[in-house]
């Protein structure tokens, strides 16, 4: 019975999966789910879906091979319901809690996303002291109390010393039992993400919004391909600052636009916590595209190629479409990075204009694998 009921939920799971993957660009779009069961998992909306089924009752109606019929006799008649027209909604939607693991595989599967291949020396490994054996000499710091009581009281039985009345087990040097270690070497994948937005004045909540659901979904995605994931926030208008997550979300801020101000705060938390010989590095800027100057503009891509694209794995570029941005960053941006510029293999910009967009945008972003 256990595994007939195991055999069902897993078939069930596998339904669902189904739903939610014919569904997924609703999903993801939809900012009002992120965080509903907290860190851990997510409430996703489905049909009522019942797994078929027999079902015990008294037989006492006629129906389907009982009593006399002829060859072409339909089955059941138009209008046997009962009752008028109810005013009451059904209940045809469940919610149903995902794991964020099996979120994130739904969406490797369904977008076509790689699994990520951390490259060269970022994959280092490191060594990690495993105790897990006992030997006769070692540090008094290792001491094991209970396997050098037990060797005391093996001696005392042994020699016919043990008084079960009045026991006084006295440990001597060969009763003494040590911890002992093993090297064993560990894969080191850690990764930060380092999230910027713009706030300017132009930057609205609608804008905000797409930024928060989109930035939900990429770092769920990565946390499923990393088990050491951290992650950074910076704010910029027309200085840059770094935030926490609450902050990063909810700030609201007004006046100029200086992007290159991000891409510097940016570069000095890279240089101060994240070598690049340890750590996997991703870089996500969100802007309406306006910046101050053009000259500010190449200062930026200086910062980018001379400084940044080196130690990282990817720079991604999201523009959120705004009544007030002229989108300008993103065609510059374009013109700069192409198909000659080394650096364009760590580069991808994308245009968001609605939350319709963040699917594909995801989809732009990850499906390097780098």
């Amino acid at each position: 019975m256990y595994l007939k009921i195991q055999t069902d939920h897993a078939r069930f799971r596998q339904i669902i999966k189904g739903k939610i993957k014919q569904d997924l660009r609703k999903y993801i779009s939809n900012g009002e789910m992120i965080g509903i069961k907290g860190k851990e998992y997510i409430s996703i909306p489905v049909p009522t879906i019942n797994l078929p089924h027999f079902e015990f009752g008294k037989n006492d109606q006629q129906g389907v091979g009982t009593g006399d019929g002829k060859e072409g006799d339909a089955i059941g008649k138009e209008g046997e319901g009962k009752g008028g027209a109810g005013n009451s909604a059904g209940s045809h939607i469940k919610e149903v809690d995902l794991s964020m693991e099996e979120m994130a595989e739904i969406m490797s599967e369904e977008l076509g996303l790689p699994r990520i291949q951390p490259k060269g020396d970022k994959n280092i490994k490191g060594e990690k002291n495993i105790y897990n054996s006992i030997h006769r000499i070692g540090p008094r710091s290792l001491l094991h109390f209970k396997r050098t009581y037990k060797e005391a009281l093996k001696r005392n039985i042994a020699m016919d010393s043990y008084e079960a009345d009045d026991p006084v087990i006295i440990p001597q040097a060969r009763d003494f039992r040590y911890r002992s270690f093993k090297r064993k070497s560990v894969e080191n994948n850690s990764a930060v993400i380092i999230f910027m937005m713009d706030v300017s004045g132009s930057m609205g909540d609608e804008q905000k919004s797409i930024v928060r659901t989109e930035s939900f979904w990429i770092d769920t995605w990565l946390r499923s391909q990393y088990k050491g994931l951290e992650t950074r926030y910076i704010v910029h208008d027309a200085v840059a600052n770094e935030v926490d997550r609450e902050t990063f979300f909810s700030t609201r801020e007004s006046g100029g636009t200086i992007i290159s101000a991000a891409y510097q705060k940016a570069l000095e938390l890279i240089e101060r916590h994240y070598p690049p010989e340890s750590w996997n590095i991703y870089l996500f800027h969100f802007s309406d595209g306006d910046n101050w100057s053009s000259d500010d503009t190449v200062k930026c891509f200086e910062l980018l190629e001379q400084r940044l694209i080196p130690k990282i794995n990817l720079f991604c570029y999201g523009q959120v479409e705004s009544l007030y941005g002229s989108g300008q960053f993103y065609r510059d941006l374009s013109d700069r990075f192409k198909a000659e510029n080394p650096a364009t293999e760590r580069v991808v910009a994308s245009r968001i204009p609605n939350k319709e967009a963040i699917y594909d945008s995801i989809r732009d972003f990850l499906k390097k694998g780098v």
